[in-house]
């Protein structure tokens, strides 16, 4: 590794070990962790492949945030190991110092850095698709060089993209981009008649048994809830604030000067016409295809950024032709492929064209610092909103002050006695006190459908008994709860306090006698 790459090597380490270690989990990353509690074949809101992971590190090694963010360890240690696959193959075994560039441009991205280290389905699907398309990609240019290929890499694919699959629906984008390649490209063509095509299909398709089955046995509210949140079938109006919003963060939060390098390694790779490799193809497809889809569903409804994730996974090992860290080197793939080579040679020969000054990729760096030191300093120290306004952000302010809640609630469980069961009001707020408990019968108690709707679909077992509700200014108890109860008791502020500044608010209050009513 180059010198120079030291310092903000060990920058990113360090706060990305400060976040794993020392940040109370997301909301969401504690409704998946409950997830993992209890086994299903699939979930209302996602596939079921993290809460899988999540109950079997949770059986083997108990409830804590190394064990929690310890899957993300895992699957980032297998994406940066088949990028470095990716850069072997592309620019030889020698060029250690793409590898390594390319080691920083994901970490320097705030949309990488945050969602590799969040124990969200984000980091299962970021590395499965990953690999799916290197394994399909080494598939596709053996079949191109010798007209057979290597089947058990392509079975590889289509096996890590149903895995893809099974952690979120947004590895669909993938899959089209892989589709999208056999039909442009008329090397490829023959394919459509070779019977393990439509194997390595099937193998993909097994994916969807357990979400079917699960929606089979619920109504298929996963399904309807997707088309509803995606689609906005209801409203087909264009809505040009989402897809501003959507455009601006994808650029801001990938980093402007990597979305600028994106565009020059692509630009330049499509334009070689004597290169032989699949991998620009199958890069731009996976790319385009998922930007325009998500494109046009923000002008109909809403996409948020963060869903387009997949498909930049492809350009990054471009980029070190466009920062110049294969300048001179020569490459094993020139060779036989001519993807490398042909990438130096438009570096070399019309810098003006496609290379960018090296200092860019220093700016590159300090960019992704500085979003990065901010990150961890929200989520791990004190949510930076709490300077502002008193109402923004609800999310952040809920990763603070939960052993001050357990506190007052083990102190308050002495009054309504053992056998009472915990409610909160919103499902993010009974995750993470579930979590903080290591209790998994803390349940929501909402308008809104989510996964606790499945759990606890009737209010026989809590009839009789006496409650804790938790509650906050974001979501507050509703009158047609308390009016489920014999009485209550007036309710018990818990003020969220950290340095001496105000997060928010939790309100408790004790309720005597269930008599019967929503649960969830």
């Amino acid at each position: 590794m180059p010198r120079s790459f030291l310092p903000f090597l060990l920058a990113f380490i360090l706060l990305r070990l400060v976040f794993w270690f020392a940040t109370f989990p997301n909301p969401d990353e504690a409704y998946y962790w409950l997830w993992g509690q209890y086994p299903a074949l699939s979930y209302y809101d996602h596939p079921p492949l993290e809460a899988w992971v999540q109950g079997l590190f949770t059986a083997v090694l108990g409830r804590s945030t190394f064990v929690l963010r310890l899957p993300n360890l895992l699957s980032n240690a297998i994406l940066f190991y088949t990028y470095y696959q990716i850069i072997r193959y592309l620019y030889s075994e020698k060029s250690q110092q793409s590898f390594w560039l390319v080691v920083l441009l994901v970490l320097s991205s705030p949309l990488y850095f945050l969602f590799l280290a969040l124990a969200w389905h984000d980091h299962l699907l970021i590395t499965l698709s990953l690999a799916s398309t290197y394994l399909f990609i080494r598939f596709l240019d053996s079949y191109i060089e010798n007209g057979t290929g290597e089947s058990w890499r392509l079975y590889g694919a289509a096996g890590t993209i149903a895995l893809a699959l099974l952690s979120k629906y947004n590895a669909v984008f993938v899959m089209l981009g892989f589709v999208a390649t056999l039909i442009v490209d008329k090397r490829l063509r023959p394919l459509w008649r070779d019977l393990r095509l439509y194997l390595a299909g099937a193998i993909t398709l097994t994916a969807l048994i357990p979400i079917f089955l699960w929606n089979l046995f619920n109504d298929f509210q996963s399904f309807r809830y997707y088309v509803d949140r995606s689609v906005g079938a209801n409203n087909f109006s264009l809505r040009f604030s989402p897809f501003f919003n959507f455009l601006l963060f994808s650029v801001l939060l990938v980093s402007p000067i990597i979305c600028l390098g994106f565009f020059r390694g692509l630009k330049g790779s499509m334009q070689q016409s004597k290169i032989r490799s699949i991998y620009p193809t199958v890069a731009f497809w996976v790319f385009i295809l998922s930007t325009v889809a998500l494109t046009i569903i923000s002008l109909l409804s809403a996409a948020l950024y963060y869903w387009n994730i997949t498909a930049y996974l492809l350009l990054f090992p471009l980029l070190p032709a466009v920062f110049g860290a294969v300048s001179g080197q020569q490459s094993a793939v020139s060779k036989g492929r001519g993807l490398t080579n042909n990438l130096q040679a438009s570096t070399s020969t019309s810098s003006a064209s496609h290379a960018l000054p090296k200092r860019l990729f220093v700016a590159a760096q300090c960019y992704g610092l500085l979003f990065a030191t901010l990150l961890v300093l929200h989520y791990s120290v004190l949510p930076l909103s709490a300077f502002f306004d008193k109402e923004s952000d609800p999310d952040s302010r809920m990763l603070f002050g939960w052993e001050q809640i357990e506190a007052a609630i083990k102190t308050e469980t002495e009054a309504v006695g053992r056998n009472r069961f915990l409610a909160t009001t919103d499902y993010r707020s009974a995750s993470a006190l579930a979590y903080q408990l290591n209790d998994k019968t803390v349940m929501a108690i909402s308008d809104r459908v989510d996964q606790f709707d499945f759990w606890y679909t009737n209010d026989a077992p809590f009839k009789g008994r006496n409650a804790l509700l938790l509650s906050d200014d974001w979501h507050p108890l509703q009158p047609e709860l308390l009016a489920q109860f014999d009485r209550t008791s007036e309710q018990t502020t818990i003020a969220i306090v950290r340095f001496g500044i105000w997060i928010k608010n939790y309100y408790l209050v004790k309720g005597y006698g269930f008599r019967g009513g929503k649960v969830s």
